[in-house]
């Protein structure tokens, strides 16, 4: 197994480093860092640019070999991902925004995770009774939503709560408070915050986990070794239990380690709506704002989440199904 894993994380460096060099190529074809000093006031001459930007390795004028080998012995002598254009250090801007989107991201898949495949569970056992029509008939709603439809419904939600009860329980924007003290006050400040982007996105993710694990597992209550255990004396439960779920969990979970990367850099209008100030929100800013090194590094950080998402689900698939072995 462990021979396996390294083998695994090497494949997936070189895929790493090979897509995010790509990245960097395909970036300088359609960013301009110039365009930032564009129509300024007072006007900058094409010198005064170029003055700049050469020193932060953005300038045209480079030849575009020699400003990829400066990036990227940069990154390996130094871990050094650039600067913006107008200045800003890259690995500061990811250092901070990687875990203001950790709170919120990892927080919410969690728990749609376990709230879809717990519904999945429930309404496969009690196909076509009411509770798994009632159970399909939210999920199919919920993921028709579009999230910005919910978070502006859950925000209205929240002031009408608040004005309700005469103080602020829930904050509307932001990923924290100010001038917090002591652990618990920290605690609850943070939960203040994080509590209305959560079930947020909750309420649009959750029903892809339900849908496929009731799917994968009414396939599997009908297998021939569920079938087995149950004509030996388990009940249908005890047979769904010990059976069943490990191996219908399987696709699932492979899914969810998929997942993980892109709601880290697509909760894009979620932190928009609540003001966080985290990767999806910083993605399109790099973008808007022609950062070539920003670019590039948010497409480092996805290929590192997806690969670590890919090991995660080997292990998953191995820990729930022992008949698989890999050497």
């Amino acid at each position: 197994m462990i021979k396996y894993l390294i083998r695994r994380f090497l494949g997936w460096l070189l895929m790493i480093v090979v897509a995010t060099n790509i990245t960097y190529f395909l970036a300088w074809a359609f960013l301009d860092p110039r365009n930032n000093y564009v129509g300024r006031r007072p006007p900058l001459s094409p010198e005064e640019i170029t003055r700049v930007l050469e020193p932060r390795n953005l300038s045209e004028t480079v030849p575009l070999i020699q400003r990829w080998w400066n990036w990227f012995t940069d990154i390996v002598l130094h871990w050094n991902w650039g600067v913006s254009p107008v200045g800003q250090s890259v690995n500061d801007q990811i250092a901070y925004r990687i875990w203001v989107s950790a709170e919120l991201v990892l927080g919410a898949t969690v728990i749609a995770a376990v709230l879809g495949i717990a519904l999945g569970v429930y309404t496969a056992s009690r196909q076509y009774k009411l509770g798994d029509r009632i159970g399909q008939a939210t999920s199919i709603i919920t993921m028709n939503i579009n999230i910005v439809v919910a978070a502006l419904g859950i925000v209205l939600l929240a002031i009408a709560f608040n004005d309700l009860v005469g103080a602020r329980v829930f904050y509307v924007t932001g990923a924290g408070g100010k001038d917090v003290d002591g652990f618990f006050g920290f605690i609850v400040d943070k939960l203040q915050h994080l509590t209305l982007p959560t079930i947020a996105l909750v309420i649009i993710s959750y029903a892809q986990y339900h849908f496929l694990q009731r799917s994968l597992l009414l396939d599997n209550i009908k297998a021939d070794y569920v079938r087995t255990a149950r004509a030996k004396g388990l009940t249908k439960p005890q047979a769904i239990r010990k059976h069943a779920l490990r191996t219908s969990l399987i696709p699932v979970a492979t899914q969810l380690a998929f997942t993980i990367p892109t709601v880290f850099t697509g909760a894009i209008l979620t932190e928009t709506i609540f003001g966080w100030n985290g990767m999806g929100k910083y993605f399109i800013d790099t973008i808007t704002k022609n950062d070539v090194n920003g670019v590039v590094a948010v497409a480092a950080v996805g290929a590192v989440l997806t690969a670590i998402g890919a090991i995660l689900a080997d292990i998953v698939v191995v820990v729930l199904d022992p008949r698989v072995r890999v050497s």
